[in-house]
Order: structure tokens, then C-alpha cells, then sequence
């Protein structure tokens, strides 16, 4: 007959503190939006709707913004990360599902863009980007803190005047989209919600 296990009140202790953890951070909201790295990724963008004004060709102005989301792509890795101190952060809880979250409207923008760029179809590009980029914040959001989702709606709404407005206003769209709203949105993030 094998005798039970005794724990010692800290070995129970430590278990129930582990159990209350995990299941706050399941819970809880995810708060690392980074509020800077928007404000980097607004300064990166208000310069490539400039380099993008200039550019000859519309083959050129497409490699300008996917430079462009590349970069931005990286500074907001970096930047989430950086303020959530550690990746561990996204592998569960509420910094999981925020990334999740964000994937299938991102996914839907690269196959659009594949298809639209195949096709020679240009025009629609920046107000499907804002769009679909709104529809990811907003997805991602809903497990974040209340201004994540505005800014989401935003850029939404700004896609829909893109798409009005035509390729006409294409670098003017992306830039008040992927630039302004960043650097406003990322400034209000960082001063209530901290970095």
C-alpha cells in the first residue's frame, strides 16, 4: 500500500497561484498594443505615401507599400513584443487570441492583393488595405483595451472613402490611414495605456 502525498503549504500554495495566474491571464484583456510603435509605423507610412507620390510607375508605388507593410510589419512585431517584455506573452491567454484574431481579414488582404496586383488592378488596393486592416483591428480588438476597436472602425471607414474616392487619392488615403490614424490612435495608446 503506498502511502499518499503530503504537500507542504507552499508546494499548495504555489499551485493555487499558478492556477488563479493562468486562468486571469485566459480572462483577461490583452493590453500590449504597443501606442510608439504606432507612432513608428505612422512616421514610416506618412514617408512612403510621399516616396510613393514620386515614383513613374504603378508597379513602382506597389513595391513602395509592400516595403512599406513589410517594415511596418516588423515595427509592430517588434514594438508588441517589446512592451509585453516578453513573446511568452502571445502564446496564451488574451495576447493568443488578440494575434489570432488578426489573422484571417489579414490573410483575406494578401489574397486580394495577389489577385488585384495579377490582374493590373491597382485602384482599389489602398481602400481594400484600410478596410481589411480595420476589419483585423477590430477582430483583434475585441480582446483588447476599447480604443483598439475605434481604431479599427476608422480605418474601416476610411477604406470605404478610399474606395470612393478612387487611385486618384491613393497616397493622400494610405497616408491618412496608415500614417495619421496610426500616429493619433499610437499617441493616445501610449499616454493612457503606457508605451
Amino acid at each position: 500500500m503506498s502511502r499518499p502525498r503530503i504537500l507542504s503549504i507552499n508546494d499548495h500554495a504555489s499551485e493555487n497561484l499558478r492556477y488563479i495566474r493562468e486562468t486571469m491571464e485566459r480572462a483577461g484583456s490583452f493590453t500590449a498594443v504597443p501606442g510608439w510603435g504606432g507612432v513608428f509605423m505612422g512616421g514610416t507610412a506618412l514617408a512612403a505615401s510621399i516616396v510613393a507620390a514620386r515614383v513613374p510607375t504603378r508597379e513602382a508605388w506597389f513595391a513602395v507599400w509592400m516595403g512599406e507593410a513589410i517594415l511596418a510589419f516588423a515595427i509592430g512585431c517588434w514594438a508588441l513584443i517589446r512592451k509585453a517584455k516578453t513573446a511568452r506573452v502571445f502564446l496564451k491567454g488574451p495576447g493568443r487570441i488578440f494575434a489570432l484574431s488578426l489573422l484571417p481579414a489579414m490573410f483575406a488582404a494578401v489574397v486580394l492583393t495577389i489577385v488585384l496586383y495579377r490582374y493590373g488592378i491597382y485602384a482599389l488596393l489602398p481602400g481594400l488595405w484600410l478596410m481589411l486592416y480595420g476589419v483585423a483591428v477590430v477582430a483583434g480588438g475585441t480582446y483588447s483595451v476599447r480604443l483598439v476597436p475605434l481604431m479599427g472602425i476608422c480605418f474601416m471607414v476610411l477604406g470605404v472613402i478610399a474606395l470612393a474616392l478612387g487611385g486618384e487619392w491613393a497616397n493622400f488615403s494610405m497616408g491618412m490611414g496608415f500614417g495619421v490614424l496610426h500616429i493619433v490612435f499610437g499617441a493616445v495608446i501610449a499616454r493612457r495605456y503606457g508605451g
